[in-house]
């Protein structure tokens, strides 16, 4: 039987006897350059060669069933991700609304050049979506400032590094926005709201998960992207408690445009034992959080007396704090307690495995927890790409899975750390020493060691937190 190729308009060509089998690519610009998507199809001779039939083998071969706990960011753009490659998808998510609600409660979700880019990657049309959405940051100058005295103590630049490897640009977005985007995308026939995962059974050749509802679901695998309380998790390797960062946070959203909007995008106050992140969120608005150190609160979300708590804490700080403050309804300020747990060695057994906050959650102070959850996407795809290509043998499928976590432990495991490192940096900030019976204080010398030890080593960690990810 005669071997044929076939040249497609755009890139590439594979032969095959008898049935003829070719792979279309296409590819993205500039970051793209080294990705490519790939479609499979197959032309099949009927009859010595009177007829031929085109099929697609992403239907034949990528049939892997993959199950999602969770409807969070992570959850559904491992969803999108999988729903392009063609793959069986279903995402559990117990209450969509209250996932999308997490807006309020969280504030605007920072996506850094380097998620962009993956997103970009996934799906062009959903990163454009969500770039016009968001507010970008990484244009304006962005860092860390006293808090008494509102001058700045470092500047951090996220564009240039982003502009040299030509990716996006460092954006803060509405979590409910990037929600309704991504829901959107993924469809409503992939995620099923009201269907919390309760537990799941382990089989030689599949996985089934366990609804609260009593429904039973198979799949290939399961990924528990259901965030820091992962139900999926504590089955996997048992219950176990969160830790408590010893802050609470306050979140703030004001419709307040301050006189240095259009040359700050965001800034860390520092002080002892408490700091206070401003950022523009677009829109007309203002987020701001505010972190002090004390135990966890036994009523999380208090009625009333937020703001006048709040004044108290910061009422001798600088007029840009006073102003956030002061600016924002009672309403609109909401209280919570951060959390977070230690890293662990593997985030999966067999077909089951963990991504985003269910495996790994961080104090917020980096802004990276959704990036990270982003990246985790699509190192995972890329691994199961390579099993799809050959059938999903369950050997290869569990293989493909620690692949996955082998990759993305060390970086998220550096980033873990040095989330709790800089809320432990942040709030032993002390810029002068005082003496007990002397009524003058004078600049503590660490100062300046410190202010010199960012201007030469933190660039460096920026361009890291970037594109430092190594998925292309």
């Amino acid at each position: 039987m005669a071997s044929v190729q076939i040249l497609c308009a755009c890139t590439c060509q594979v032969q095959l006897q008898g049935s003829i089998r070719y792979r279309y690519d296409y590819g993205y610009p500039h970051h793209h350059d080294k990705i490519s998507k790939h479609r499979y199809y197959s032309i099949r001779v009927v009859d010595s060669g009177n007829e031929m039939v085109l099929s697609n083998l992403e239907e034949e071969k990528r049939n892997l069933r993959v199950l999602v706990a969770g409807g969070g960011i992570g959850g559904l753009v491992l969803a999108l991700a999988a729903k392009h490659r063609g793959y069986e998808v279903k995402v559990f998510e117990k209450d969509l609304s209250a996932v999308r609600g997490e807006g309020r409660h969280r504030g605007p979700i920072q996506l850094l050049s380097g998620a962009l880019a993956v997103l970009e990657t996934i799906d062009q049309s959903v990163a454009r979506q969500i770039m016009e959405a968001g507010c970008v940051t990484a244009n304006r100058t962005n860092g860390l400032a006293d808090g008494l005295s509102g001058d700045w103590f470092s500047v951090f630049d996220l564009f240039t590094p982003a502009s040299r490897k030509r990716l996006p640009l460092t954006l803060v977005i509405c979590r409910m926005a990037l929600q309704d985007i991504l829901v959107n995308k993924v469809g409503s026939n992939i995620i099923r709201n009201k269907s919390k995962v309760v537990d799941f059974i382990q089989e030689p050749n599949k996985v089934r998960v366990i609804l609260e509802n009593g429904e039973q679901h198979d799949g290939d695998i399961l990924i528990g992207a259901d965030g820091i309380w992962s139900e999926v998790r504590s089955k996997l390797f048992g219950q176990q408690e969160a830790n408590y960062s010893g802050f609470t946070c306050y979140s703030g959203l004001t419709s307040y445009v301050p006189p240095y909007i259009d040359t700050v995008g965001y800034r860390v106050f520092l002080g002892l034992n408490q700091y206070f992140v401003a950022s523009d969120v677009g829109h007309g608005k203002m987020q701001w959080y505010a972190f002090h150190g004390e135990p966890p609160s036994s009523d999380p979300f208090p009625e009333a007396g937020k703001k006048k708590r709040l004044l108290d804490l910061f009422g001798n700080w600088c007029d840009e704090v006073i102003a956030l403050i002061s600016e924002t309804p009672e309403h609109m300020i909401i209280q919570r307690d951060i959390y977070d747990r230690d890293m662990i060695n593997t985030w999966g057994i067999g077909r089951v495995t963990l991504l985003g906050d269910a495996a790994h959650p961080m104090q917020p102070n980096l802004g990276q927890g959704g990036c990270m959850a982003i990246e985790d996407c699509y190192q995972l795809i890329l691994e199961l790409d390579k099993v799809a290509k050959h059938g999903s043998d369950g050997s290869e499928v569990i293989s493909a899975l620690r692949r996955y976590e082998k990759k993305r432990i060390p970086r998220v495991r550096v980033l873990h750390t040095a989330s709790r490192m800089a809320s432990q940096m942040l709030v032993n900030y002390r810029p002068y020493i005082e003496f007990k019976f002397w009524p003058l204080s004078i600049k503590h010398p660490g100062i300046h060691v410190a202010q010199a030890l960012f201007k030469f080593t933190f660039p460096q960690f920026v361009t890291w937190m970037i594109a430092g990810h190594g998925l292309w």
